[in-house]
């Protein structure tokens, strides 16, 4: 296609469109955030295979895997591609970017771009990792859909976001408007609940773990990540103790019926990882999650402690994925990466403007606008350094 200038396009806060040459900066940026925290030895990881790899935490775990160890890794995810005038997502061009670096780097780098839910995915994914990479050190679960299709009897499950057990009342940010509003949700029903523990609870995860074990593609010591998230307090009736909490608690029993697997037949470990909020597009689709996303960075700036999905990548993949180190979970064997986010002295800051934001005042005591400008960089906007009145090509091959 000829070059043509990308403008931000949006339906509603949606950006309907991505800009290759702001996603390339972001991976870019990404890449020298790892180099500069990897410590002077990292060693232990050859390769790794990421499921949900093109945004997000699943983009950074497969920076930090390969910039930080110098590991091959093999990214899954569901992503479209460039067709005619049309952009392709930004997933797509994340990806794009990862693989004109790793190339550039001489770092093994092998990519599925499909249904991750699906049989063939696993076995296309399979014939990459016998092929091209052997057996897989690292493998991390950081799928996040709307909806799953069962692979072995075709039944749709659609995931929702509501409380469970009783309506809930809170407030919000109208995100199209820039409102401040309130939001009651209405409790979830069984089906709800259960569509939603089938789509993010641990199923799949479980059936990736055994069809790579079945293929004898996990080395010995192996250990594999699934991602979750707990929050605060002020959160918990739409998240932990909604819809979602019950797929993460899924997710937990998953992992501790993984970890007696892995442990007794190649010695290896499974484990949750609790991430800290950040602003992502499944994020901004939850509500309250944009009003207490835009509260939070500015306790953690005011400490010092704020980091994106990259830096808490770092976190994870130096402090307790690198040989040698020292086990460091909580009592349900989970890593806490979301320490600095539920410190006391942050929540007590959060809790005491929330209740004093209003539609006026939003931008003065928020940082809703960094809040935007993050959205929108996840797509290549707003990103400095880029010249968006300069055209470019949009068909970049992945």
């Amino acid at each position: 296609m000829p070059a043509q200038v990308i403008k931000r396009r949006s339906r509603g806060f949606i950006c309907i469109n991505a800009h290759p040459e702001g996603c390339r900066l972001n991976v870019a940026q990404q890449i020298a955030t790892i180099k500069a925290a990897k410590p002077e030895r990292s060693a232990g990881m050859r390769s790794a295979l990421v499921i949900g790899a093109s945004t997000g935490y699943g983009l950074a775990s497969r920076i930090a895997a390969a910039w930080g160890f110098g590991a091959g890794t093999i990214g899954v995810f569901f992503e479209r591609p460039p067709e005619g005038s049309k952009t392709a997502t930004a997933g797509y061009y994340n990806t794009a970017a990862f693989h004109e670096f790793a190339q550039r780097d001489n770092l093994p780098a092998g990519s599925i771009n499909g249904d991750a839910f699906s049989n063939d995915c696993k076995r296309q994914t399979i014939e990459l990792i016998r092929r091209d990479f052997g057996q897989i050190d690292l493998v991390i679960y950081s799928l996040a859909s709307p909806r799953r299709t069962h692979p072995d009897t075709g039944e749709v499950f659609n995931s929702a976001l509501k409380p469970v057990g009783a309506p809930f009342t809170s407030r919000t940010i109208e995100l199209d408007a820039e409102k401040v509003v309130p939001v009651t949700l209405e409790p979830a029903s069984e089906r709800e609940i259960a569509d939603t523990v089938a789509v993010m609870g641990g199923d799949d995860w479980n059936r990736w773990i055994e069809a790579l074990l079945e293929a004898d593609l996990l080395a010995e010591g192996a250990r594999t990540v699934a991602y979750s998230y707990i929050g605060p307090a002020i959160t918990w009736p739409i998240y932990k103790d909604g819809t979602i909490g019950q797929a993460k608690h899924d997710l937990d029993v998953t992992a501790y019926r993984l970890n007696s697997r892995l442990s007794s037949t190649i010695s290896g470990r499974a484990c949750i990882s609790v991430n800290k909020a950040v602003v992502t597009q499944a994020s901004a689709a939850i509500p309250v999650v944009p009003l207490y996303l835009s509260l939070l960075p500015l306790a953690l700036r005011a400490r010092k402690l704020d980091e994106g999905p990259i830096e808490q990548m770092g976190r994870l993949f130096f402090d307790h994925l690198i040989a040698g180190a020292a086990e460091d979970v909580d009592d349900a064997g989970r890593i806490r990466l979301d320490d600095r986010e539920l410190r006391a002295d942050v929540q007590a800051d959060v809790s005491m403007l929330w209740p004093n934001v209003t539609t006026e005042n939003l931008r003065a005591i928020t940082a809703f606008g960094d809040f935007q400008r993050d959205f929108r960089r996840l797509f290549g906007f707003e990103v400095d350094g880029v010249d968006y009145d300069a055209p470019l090509e949009t068909d970049v091959k992945c």
